[in-house]
């Protein structure tokens, strides 16, 4: 599959530093590539990845329990936003989801991420429930300043 010019392919351990360096492009509060590592060894966990080449873009990680599923995280380098990316990365692992037996799929997005909120909108997802304070918001020096709330989105998937 591809976005442009990028190809999506599956997350694998040996992605845990380039998707680390990812994440921590795109988050206040990224995971190391060790944590990644440990995420993608689990068999309940799967990922993809988008890549030009060696270069990693943007990747998605989902962890799944049977008939209900969760993404866990969804990072693209800033650069490389508003090409498609996330969107591809979203409808693969729900296609990846639906082929592992999941017939939901779960996700939270800060409530004051509107590009995410309407990523995800246009992919399906609707809103469930809040989380109260969820996620911290931090200052340059790295002092939290203040706290947002997630909402929790779902997707029905189609069986497969």
């Amino acid at each position: 599959m591809t976005t442009g010019e990028a190809a999506l392919r599956l997350l694998l351990p040996a992605d845990a530093d380039g998707a680390a360096e990812v994440h921590g492009a795109a988050f206040d509060e990224p995971w190391s590539a060790g944590e990644l590592a440990a995420m993608l060894a689990m068999p309940t966990t799967f990922g993809l990845a988008s890549a030009q080449g060696a270069r990693l873009l943007g990747f998605v990680l989902v962890r799944d329990s049977g008939a209900e599923a969760e993404v866990l995280t969804v990072a693209v380098v800033p650069a490389d936003r508003r090409r498609g990316i996330a969107r591809a990365l979203v409808e693969g692992a729900c296609g990846l989801a639906r082929q592992r037996g999941a017939t939901v799929l779960f996700l939270e997005v800060a409530e004051d991420n509107a590009p995410a909120r309407a990523l995800y909108a246009a992919c399906g997802f609707a809103p469930l429930s809040r989380r109260p304070g969820y996620y911290r918001r931090r200052d340059a020096r790295g002092r939290i300043v203040g706290v947002v709330d997630a909402l929790v989105l779902e997707r029905r998937l189609a069986s497969a």
